[in-house]
């Protein structure tokens, strides 16, 4: 089951972490993959985020979401909705001294063929999602 998880600190306040992470708008500043990203509203639990990733040769993927977990300053989660891979997610903040400590965990359960074919891939991917903190870290720093 191809799997990741990684913890770094953003010397921001949680607030302003939170509000950076649960903001659609700023997906595309620090996930350089996505193609396309929007909500139709607020963000809560329930709420659907429209999402197409960057696939193979360029092709857009539908990568949807459904907001799973909305708890402000200390939690959100999410799973994928749409497209050939449906990873779970979550993000965990919490406050260090003036800074925010952020985890992010992915997971995507694949079986059968999808697992023989997409499992290199897709951790491939999920490491992506993980390096790309650091440039969700360098965007908050630098605002």
């Amino acid at each position: 089951m191809p799997a990741a998880q990684r913890t770094i600190t953003i010397n921001r306040p949680v607030e302003d972490v939170f509000a950076f992470f649960t903001d659609p708008k700023n997906e595309s500043t620090w996930r350089t993959h996505l193609k396309e990203v929007s909500a139709a509203g607020p963000v809560r639990v329930g709420t659907t985020i429209h999402q197409v990733v960057t696939g193979p040769a360029g092709r857009g993927i539908p990568a949807d979401v459904e907001v799973t977990g909305y708890e402000p300053r200390t939690r959100y989660a999410f799973r994928v909705i749409a497209g050939p891979v449906r990873p779970v997610g979550e993000f965990a903040f919490s406050p260090n001294g003036t800074g925010t400590t952020v985890s992010l965990s992915l997971a995507a359960n694949l079986s059968g063929l999808k697992k023989l074919l997409l499992s290199r891939s897709v951790q491939g991917a999920m490491d992506g999602e993980m390096r790309a903190l650091d440039r969700a870290k360098t965007v908050l720093e630098a605002s």
